[in-house]
């Protein structure tokens, strides 16, 4: 037995970075996955890899930023699955900006993908989450520590869904749902790449987190004993990037 057999994962932004790393990881453990996210051929070739492992998969495509897709992903979790068990917020979104400059469309867009699309999926799965199993995860970041000059859009939504995992936490404890925030540093991902590109730095994915160490930590806190939880989890590079 590897600790997730019967249990329903959907994790958004599966197709790269920490939320395929996190797909591999549960698939390992016998969970059955729903990946989620915008990119089906990506989707299809991490499916491909997680089948030898997991006991299901299934690829939804999702663009985040549509409302209908997202209630249309909730209508799919129920009528295939019943009960979900997991729910890996990882789809995130990030441009660059000083604030003074940088139009408030880019703020809106943010807010769409990093606050509105999480929350309201939750939603959508918590009335689905089996009592004393369900467990869900936001990915969040560093930023919300120490927001930098030109993060101001990404830094805000990072914070907002930060303040909605801990309320979510409050109320959802008491049927036994767990909720876990984590905040990884400096991660070698396609976001990161371009987030380099965009601040003109050289990109040395080495010298970052790697996506499989966060798919780990998490892992670990979901297969923690049921008389505890973790709440936040902040992740560093040991190497620190030049």
């Amino acid at each position: 037995m590897s600790g997730l057999e019967e249990h329903v994962a959907v994790i958004t932004g599966a197709s790269s970075g920490i939320g395929k790393a996190i797909a591999l990881r549960l698939a390992s453990h016998g969970a059955a996955l729903c990946l989620v996210g915008r990119n089906r051929g990506a989707l299809e070739e991490v499916a491909g890899t997680a089948a030898a492992a997991a006991s299901q998969v299934k690829c939804v495509t999702v663009d985040l930023v549509a409302e209908h897709d997202i209630r249309t992903l909730g209508t799919v979790l129920q009528r295939e699955y019943g009960e979900i068990d997991i729910l890996i917020h990882s789809a995130g979104y990030i441009s660059m900006g000083l604030l003074e400059r940088t139009p408030v469309e880019e703020l809106d867009r943010h807010y769409r993908i990093n606050v509105r699309a999480p929350y309201l999926l939750t939603q959508l799965v918590v009335p689905l989450m089996r009592p004393q199993r369900g467990q869900i995860v936001f990915v969040n970041s560093s930023i919300v520590q120490h927001a930098r000059a030109g993060t101001s859009q990404y830094a805000a939504s990072k914070c907002a869904l930060q303040a909605i995992a801990d309320s979510l936490r409050a109320e959802v404890n008491d049927r036994g749902i767990r909720v876990l925030s984590v905040y990884p540093g400096r991660t070698a991902t396609p976001m990161q790449a371009a987030v380099h590109a965009m601040e003109g730095r050289p990109y040395e994915p080495e010298r970052f987190i790697q996506p499989e160490d966060v798919a780990a930590v998490v892992a670990h806190a979901l297969l923690l004993e049921r008389t505890v939880e973790a709440t936040d989890i902040a992740i560093r590079p040991l190497r620190k990037p030049s």
